[in-house]
């Protein structure tokens, strides 16, 4: 039976949708949303990034769930998620077991990825191992090569968050700390945006969703895959449909890379949603339309 995350106080999903976990290979219970969808077309499997759980992709199941079966994964020590007793297998390796087999258990022929930050290097993975699972990718401001001062800024607040008493607080907090990757948010987007990123605890606390101990492995030296070649992996998406999505004002994404990824592969399309940094929340108009354009391909290609 479908739950509807607005009734359930921790989201704002207008559409339904089912809570389902599957079992990772060292036994932990991942959580995923499953939004019910067409079966003549391969799912939505949408990955969010470092520190996001499912809430992150609302809107674009909002938008196109019924048309598509959208699935959002939660990776381990995000929201519903279960946390890991080891830190050290925060790491992307160990995600990708996880996701593969995830995609294992969905038992359908191919997904269409849409991964945000770490979700979209999940994807260049996913393409690196098991190419013959996707039908298409979108990649929301992620590359092979991460600049320095995107890795640092993450590097210095991810595993810091501090309890607050309000949604205000926290959402001041968030303002703060994040102020320029959003630089035309007010208020009552960082309301929204905050609500996304925390959740209310059993003691009436407002605290962020995720382990934080997931800081441990990326702060480490080598973290967030620094010194390792991620372009065999981006070049293993080929000539299936393929988008790159980058905020105009990203700190980790830059434009050279950018070029160089499109050079790499001519078939991939390519968007900047302006005046946004890392990352860009997919319910822009200009990244609507990005994700409407690489849905017409893959159906294209069916």
């Amino acid at each position: 039976m479908a739950r509807y995350g607005v009734l359930r106080g921790k989201g704002s999903s207008l559409a339904g949708y089912e809570d389902k976990y599957w079992w990772s290979q060292g036994n932990l219970r991942l959580h995923y949303r499953d939004y019910a969808g067409r079966d003549d077309r391969p799912p939505l499997l949408c990955l969010p990034g470092l520190t996001r759980n499912a809430r992150d992709f609302e809107p674009v199941a909002d938008r196109l769930a019924g048309e598509w079966r959208v699935i959002v994964a939660e990776l381990r020590g995000r929201g519903e998620s279960a946390y890991a007793k080891d830190p050290m297998s925060y790491v992307p390796l160990v995600y990708l077991q996880d996701l593969l087999k995830l995609i294992e258990e969905l038992s359908v022929p191919k997904v269409v990825g849409i991964g945000t930050s770490l979700g979209g290097l999940m994807l260049m993975l996913i393409a690196a191992t098991r190419r013959d699972c996707l039908a298409g990718v979108l990649l929301n401001d992620i590359g092979p090569d991460l600049a320095e001062p995107g890795l640092e800024r993450i590097r210095k607040n991810v595993g810091s968050g501090n309890q607050h008493p309000t949604w205000v607080h926290a959402a001041r907090a968030v303002a703060e700390a994040q102020g320029v990757i959003y630089p035309r948010y007010r208020l009552k987007d960082w309301l929204r945006y905050a609500k996304r990123l925390y959740r209310l605890n059993s003691q009436g606390r407002i605290v962020l969703d995720y382990d934080q101990r997931i800081a441990e492995p990326f702060r480490a030296p080598g973290g967030a895959a620094v010194g390792v070649d991620l372009w065999p992996a981006f070049s293993a998406i080929g000539d299936m449909p393929a988008m790159l999505v980058r905020g105009e004002i990203s700190d980790l994404l830059t434009v050279e890379t950018a070029q160089a990824m499109q050079a790499r592969l001519p078939t991939m399309d390519m968007v900047t949603v302006p005046g946004v940094g890392h990352a860009p929340t997919l319910e822009e108009p200009v990244a609507v339309e990005a994700i409407d354009r690489l849905l017409a391909r893959v159906r294209a290609a069916l």
